[in-house]
């Protein structure tokens, strides 16, 4: 039977729905009241049954079933969604643990460039201002700063991609892994290509692994606050469908797929782990089936799970909670974790694919325990990245780009409050960018800015003070787009991204200055341009660093004929304009982050870290990884 009152972990998951035939689930409490949306009300259900639990994730599943398989699959509307779940993703609340002390004799030093104030992302690179940690080609480094040598590393074999986030003496890395769980699988199972693991560190010494949880499923996200990390993964049924080959015709192998769907368990949309410390090691199933949660009409068959862990105990199974989404970008604030599944409807013949829309679910996260549910809303449109939300004074800011048909594109920013168990929109502002999407959001306090881009460049700046009426109240039209948006204080913005010609072709990268403490009148005060040039920031913003005691911004370059192999760029911010101070480069490896401690500006590429002056680039240190 359905269930109410079901503890959900404290996050918000935002999910892109399209017009699709959904599972019509039977009458009962929800744990969400009713939102409208283009496809139908929002609501989360849970089930005290493994057998009920079997029957939707059946239903879930049977929109995506193709002769081949999992795949596209047609909408009632005549759209054609183009299922992300088909292979491996690309790319309850603890009491946080109280940070470690400030020392005296720690040197200031940068962290890694976050998007929120007091909630910390992981990266490749941490340092506490006296040591630094890497992980790079799976193997997690110790620099002692004040040597300028490796002093500790630790092999994490099978990782692939890895990312890691600190607290005092304890890193945790989450790693895309190659490896699948040796666990025995049901009838009708495959073995996963990979998953995602997280090795828990202790670096009071040498590095020594002290924990390490491997589950199926892709690595999405994770935020940290305090001494809590919360990670996001997604998961998969493994299902083992066969596809039309000299054997099989077409309609042999959907038959087949459909009776492999029938006879398929719930333990094959149930992600496994393996949970192993120096003495002991456990494995079994993640996700229990009454901690997973249903929309009563779900776009996608995959769950989404939040694992939350407290960085200074013994590393556990995450206390996890699940609800049946896809996702690929997370938001955190200090209060709510966000996490977006951004899904295209594509045009079928004859026919005008529907609008997709983006279902949004709150989970507060501000007290200790599990995760609580809150209340769910919607926003048309898709949005770009983790920069397109926004939590402030009690709203939710969300910045989409929408397109349906033969209509133009435009964008939007829309504006959320929640009342009782509804995210209700107070007000929107649309219209922004025909014909164009967005390549770059930023919202700072009662402001908000947007960059949209086909051939010129429009940065639009907007009022937000009044939730109920925000406002477009500015526009500059320049040539080529910033693609990542950085407060430098004093009514200033820093932009990076592309300059381009008349028509929209693009030439390099371009830091922009603008000046935008009057709103209504944005200018750009200068423009550094490196031509045929591209840098990592334009896609990821850790990449990027400004040190504002001294006005040093840094950011990686990569020649687009990949001929001088990048180095990172290091200019002075001036009052109304950028100084050349020299580029870094590495013997060897691109180089893709750099951080200041003390005087000192270090680089980190795969080959090793460098330490240079932070008002030039003069070398004072090489220390290599091999």
């Amino acid at each position: 039977m359905k269930r109410s009152g079901m503890v959900l972990a404290g996050i918000v998951v935002v999910g892109v729905c399209a017009a699709s035939a959904p599972a019509v689930l039977d009458r009962g409490s929800v744990l969400v009241p009713p939102v409208a949306t283009a496809s139908g009300p929002v609501e989360l259900v849970a089930y005290d049954s493994c057998d009920e639990v079997l029957s939707q994730f059946r239903a879930a599943e049977r929109p995506h079933l193709t002769e081949y398989g999992r795949g596209a699959y047609a909408t009632d509307e005549g759209g054609v969604v183009m299922n992300s779940e088909a292979g491996v993703a690309a790319d309850s609340r603890q009491k946080a643990a109280p940070a470690a002390p400030p020392q005296a004799d720690t040197p200031d030093h940068s962290t890694t460039n976050a998007q929120e104030a007091g909630v910390d992302e992981p990266d490749l690179v941490k340092t506490d201002g006296k040591r630094i940690i890497t992980v790079v080609d799976g193997t997690l480094r110790v620099v002692d700063v004040a040597s300028r040598a490796v002093t500790g590393s630790l092999e994490l074999p099978g990782a692939a991609i890895s990312q890691l986030l600190l607290s005092g003496d304890r890193a945790l890395v989450v790693t895309t892994s190659l490896a699948v769980l040796e666990k025995p699988l049901a009838p009708n199972e495959f073995a996963p290509t990979g998953g995602a693991s997280l090795v828990l560190v202790d670096l009071s010494g040498a590095p020594k692994e002290i924990g390490t949880l491997s589950v199926d499923g892709a690595y999405v996200d994770a935020r940290q606050i305090g001494g809590v990390a919360r990670v996001v993964v997604s998961s998969w049924p493994r299902l083992n469908y066969v596809y039309p080959d000299g054997v099989r015709t077409t309609a042999q192998a959907l038959r087949e797929n459909e009776r492999i769907l029938q006879d398929a368990p719930v333990s094959a949309w149930l992600p496994r782990y393996e949970l192993t410390t120096p003495t002991s090691r456990a494995d079994g199933t993640l996700v229990d089936c009454s901690r997973v949660s249903f929309p009563r009409q779900p776009t996608a068959s995959s769950l989404l799970t939040v694992l939350t862990f407290d960085l200074a105990a013994a590393l556990g199974t995450g206390d996890p909670v699940s609800i049946v989404a896809s996702g690929d970008t997370v938001y955190g604030s200090e209060k709510n974790l966000y996490v977006a599944d951004q899904r295209q409807v594509f045009q079928a013949r004859g026919k005008v694919a529907p609008n997709p829309s983006t279902a949004i679910h709150q989970f507060d996260i501000s007290q200790p325990g599990p995760p609580k549910h809150v209340a769910s809303g919607v926003v048309n449109g898709i949005p770009l990245n983790q920069y397109s939300f926004s939590e402030h004074a009690g709203h939710l800011r969300v910045a989409t780009t929408t397109s349906s048909g033969r209509a133009k594109s435009q964008s939007s920013v829309t504006v959320l409050r929640r009342e009782g168990d509804t995210l209700v929109r107070t007000g929107q502002v649309d219209g922004l960018g025909v014909g164009e999407r967005i390549y770059s959001v930023r919202f700072l306090g009662d402001v908000g800015y947007v960059v949209t881009f086909r051939q010129t460049d429009p940065l639009y700046t907007l009022d937000l003070a009044d939730p109920a009426k925000p406002q477009v109240v500015g526009e500059l039209k320049i040539n080529g787009y910033s693609a990542y948006l950085h407060p430098a204080g004093d009514g200033r913005l820093i932009g990076v991204g592309q300059d381009a010609t008349d028509r929209g072709r693009v030439t390099g990268t371009q830091v922009s200055l603008f000046d935008v403490s009057e709103p209504a009148k944005p200018v750009r005060l200068a423009q550094y341009h490196l031509p045929g040039a591209s840098s990592e920031v334009e896609y990821d913003a850790h990449a990027f660093l400004y040190w504002s005691p001294t006005g040093l911004l840094v950011l990686p370059l990569a020649d687009r004929a990949g001929v001088d192999g990048g180095g990172s760029l290091m200019l002075r911010l001036s009052d109304n304009g950028f100084s050349d101070l020299g580029t870094v480069k590495h013997p060897t490896g691109v180089v893709r982050r750099s951080l200041v401690i003390g005087d000192d500006l270090w680089t980190v590429s795969d080959a090793g870290l460098m330490a240079t002056s932070a008002d030039r680039a003069a070398q004072l240190a090489w220390v290599p990884f091999r």
